[in-house]
């Protein structure tokens, strides 16, 4: 199987594909909108690998365009919308790419910077000229290409412990096969709406929420960015039975005021990854709906299924040949042992990196062979995320490798943020390190060490780095400590393990947000056990624990 024979499928479908804000498309109109792309593609394309880039927000664009370059036998690659400048560009010449699918707003940004490519070959969809471009082609008939199952059907760009990003080759045969899978486990049909508000870029969106709709021939309701607020409204108007997420975006629309009504709404299903337990109970009460989280990588290495009644704090259980290394002796850890609380134990022992000696399904990464090799060093795939393992064979995640972090659903590198901070005339030394974020995933926090006689401001510090062009939306720092002696080995390296230990207690000044979109002020004692008390009262006190 392989997606661009799920389109074919759909070809004389009446039923609803697609919903976006007050318009709608059926299967046969969406399909026509994937072939007159198709045929432009066909027409302009050079020799060589047809690679597209797409940079979007969720509008009906992105799974048109997604699927034109599946029929034409091409690679989607998906551009991160975070990304910016010079870093962007990056990921766009890397991965090969002959167009770039583009909004104006985005085209602005990557204006006096090399594209790569020459102008006629980004397509600006929300200009003028675009409905004129695609205007010969509207009534062509899906291409007969021939797509063999192992073909690359899209490069996914994730974060691991290097700077810059690399690309996950998916073949057809994996996406289609994963989506299908899903679609059976959860029962969905032809009748379920999925609504897609991640990002379309992201194995979640694409994986879970759209290519499932494909082989049921259901119905995908798309949002161009996500939304709090706007969620249960949308749920409720396009009908939507079925929600893809990852953890964040779930405690962000818990954070809403609720209202007595929230159950009343048709959604059956969630399913996603990095739910916390309380966030897990707390949405399928106020909503009246299963939720089902998940571990899984977009490489495809290694799963983690949650059953039901199993231990608190768990991902669950994995398939045969999934275990946890000591990453220094290469030799299976011993299994965590508890206390009357839960508590674990021996974390020094029974801590160490989750691997899967299952490596067929991991396609490796586009152009980058030493980064694949190290994935799959000593014959096994080696997933770069920490766990344990209990006595009954069920998973519990234990954090990141210290130069990488989880945030918002995204990994990101540590050292591209401290680049961008360094650029700062008053900062000598510059930390970047995770720390764990009450609600799911990590926080970023930067220990820095200023240049003698320098005096800081937090709220400066911080609107310069968010006005870099290359400055990721995701790497604002919530906590910035300040010190004039920072650890380091004999070499000169920091040692942010340490750093990463003493969190937040310190006698050192300490800036953080208590909110996403507060004012940075200078954290007290008081601050620190309302935090803590917030992790108790979410059930993640011992991811805290764990860190110190």
């Amino acid at each position: 199987m392989n997606v661009a024979e799920l389109i074919h499928n759909r070809a004389d479908d009446l039923e609803a594909a697609l919903l976006f804000e007050d318009q709608s498309w059926t299967w046969k109109e969406f399909v026509k909108e994937c072939a007159q792309r198709a045929a432009f593609l066909l027409e302009h394309a050079d020799s060589g690998p047809l690679h597209v880039g797409i940079l979007l927000d969720n509008i009906p664009d992105f799974p048109m365009w997604t699927g034109a370059t599946a029929v034409a036998g091409g690679v989607v690659v998906g551009l991160n919308s975070t990304r910016k400048g010079a870093d962007l560009i990056r990921d766009f010449t890397h991965t090969d790419c002959q167009f770039l699918i583009i909004e104006k707003k985005y085209f602005e940004e990557l204006q006096g910077l090399d594209i790569g490519i020459a102008p006629d070959r980004i397509i600006v969809v929300d200009s003028a000229e675009y409905k004129l471009l695609l205007r010969p082609y509207q009534n062509t008939e899906l291409p007969k290409k021939e797509i063999k199952s192992d073909d690359t059907f899209m490069l996914i760009f994730t974060s691991g412990t290097s700077g810059a990003p690399k690309a996950v080759i998916c073949s057809h045969h994996r996406m289609a096969n994963s989506a299908t899978l899903l679609a059976q486990m959860q029962k969905l049909t032809n009748e379920d709406v999925s609504y897609v508000v991640m990002p379309l870029f992201h194995s979640n969106s694409v994986i879970v929420g759209w290519l499932p709709t494909l082989v049921t021939g259901g119905t995908m309701a798309i949002r161009r960015k996500f939304s709090a607020s706007g969620f249960l409204p949308d749920i409720r108007k396009y009908n939507a039975t079925f929600f893809n997420y990852v953890g964040k975006p779930m405690a962000y629309i818990l954070s809403t005021p609720e209202k007595p009504d929230d159950g009343d709404n048709p959604l059956a299903c969630c399913y996603g990854n990095e739910g916390s337990d309380y966030a897990i109970n707390e949405f399928s009460r106020r909503f009246n709906c299963n939720v089902i989280d998940a571990y899984g990588a977009t490489e495809g290495g290694a799963s983690v299924v949650r059953l039901p009644n199993m231990p608190k704090g768990s991902l669950g259980m994995a398939a045969e040949g999934t275990f946890v290394i000591n990453p220094l002796t290469e030799e299976e850890c011993p299994h965590g042992q508890f206390d009357a609380d839960g508590r674990l134990l021996n974390s020094n022992e029974a801590i160490g990196e989750l691997v899967n000696k299952n490596v067929a399904s991991f396609e490796g990464y586009w152009k980058n062979e030493e980064a694949t090799k190290k994935r799959l060093q000593g014959g096994i795939f080696r997933t770069g995320d920490l766990a344990y393992r209990d006595e009954q064979g069920f998973f519990y995640f234990a954090g990141r490798d210290i130069d990488w972090m989880r945030v918002d659903g995204e990994n990101l590198a540590t050292s591209q943020v401290e680049q961008v901070i360094l650029r700062r005339p008053e900062v000598e030394l510059a930390a970047v390190y995770a720390v764990p974020d009450p609600i799911s995933g990590d926080k970023v926090m930067a220990t820095l060490k200023l240049i003698k006689g320098s005096d800081f401001n937090c709220t400066a510090f911080v609107d310069f780095l968010t006005s870099q062009r290359d400055f990721g939306t995701k790497w604002t720092p919530s906590f910035v400590r300040i010190t004039d002696k920072v650890p380091t080995t004999a070499t000169n390296k920091i040692i942010k393990r340490r750093l990463q230990e003493e969190l937040w207690n310190t006698d050192n000044p300490v800036y953080w947000q208590k909110d996403k979109n507060a004012p940075y002020t200078l954290m007290t004692k008081e601050d620190i056990v309302d935090l803590e008390q917030e992790f108790k009262q979410r059930g993640r006190i011992e991811v805290l624990r764990r860190n110190t």
